[in-house]
């Protein structure tokens, strides 16, 4: 394995992780509902978490296969990983009807490992064999 292979396995864990953390907190009537990936109910965000988790398994296999084909494919999920996490930072960082939510460490994290996926697979060099 490679350092860009190794490097794109833990971003890869570093998105399932964040699913299960806080995403935002939002004040309603003196209390805060604080959402994550998984659990967003009294909203209409739906669990996107889900389908992170999903993809980012997917993206932590194709790294670990030593195929040629694996980063090819790896590109397009990746890509989709990361496009999913930008989706998602836009949708529950805006603010509604003059209530702004606390962004939360989770939502960042789901980002940033996302997108580190993504670079580590357009850094990854394929090893020759003579």
């Amino acid at each position: 394995m490679t350092k860009t292979s190794i490097i794109g396995a833990i971003a890869a864990v570093l998105v399932i992780i964040s699913a299960f953390l806080p995403w935002i907190s939002v004040p309603v009537n003196g209390q805060a509902l604080v959402f994550t990936g998984l659990q967003s109910e009294g909203s209409s965000f739906g669990e996107p978490g889900k389908l992170s988790i999903a993809v980012a398994v997917m993206v932590l296999v194709l790294f670990l296969i030593p195929k040629a084909w694996a980063p090819r494919v790896n590109l397009f999920t990746s890509a989709f990983l990361a496009a999913w996490a930008f989706r998602n930072m836009l949708i529950y960082s805006r603010c509604e009807m003059g209530i702004c939510p606390d962004q939360k460490i989770g939502l960042y994290l789901s980002l940033l490992g996302a997108l580190a996926a993504f670079v580590c697979v357009l850094a990854h060099r394929r090893q020759f064999t003579k």
